[in-house]
């Protein structure tokens, strides 16, 4: 086996949690394959470089490895190089939770709020 469709794939390495989620991505335009724009059928090759946005993260994906089922986790890591660039940090102001009960936030406290949001 030489291709596989860049759906199964995706599914295969654990990029998304369902094959039709990955067909949804597809179909959506979050899914490129070697720059050019990706349809859930598109075929998928040793050496590709596939580009996905998944919960709002870019991921770039070198394909080292073909496969159509979805293994464990060590497994699909063997499948693919990742060249994604670092996750952003999360703040710890954004974060801020009231405490359970307080209700709700008065105009001083969302202004508060925005404030550590938004420190400009």
């Amino acid at each position: 086996m030489d291709a596989t469709r860049v759906d199964k794939w995706l599914w295969a390495v654990r990029l998304y949690k369902t094959r039709s989620a990955a067909t949804e991505g597809c179909a959506a335009g979050h899914v490129r394959v070697n720059g050019a724009p990706a349809r859930a059928a598109h075929p998928v090759r040793v050496g590709d470089r596939v580009e996905a946005r998944v919960h709002g993260r870019q991921r770039i994906l070198e394909v080292v490895q073909i496969i159509e089922k979805r293994v464990s986790a060590p497994l699909a890591a063997e499948a693919m190089v990742d060249h994604s660039p670092p996750p952003p940090e999360k703040d710890w102001y954004l974060d801020f939770a009231r405490d359970p009960g307080a209700g709700r936030p008065t105009k001083k406290d969302r202004r508060a709020m925005d404030r550590l949001r938004n420190p400009e």
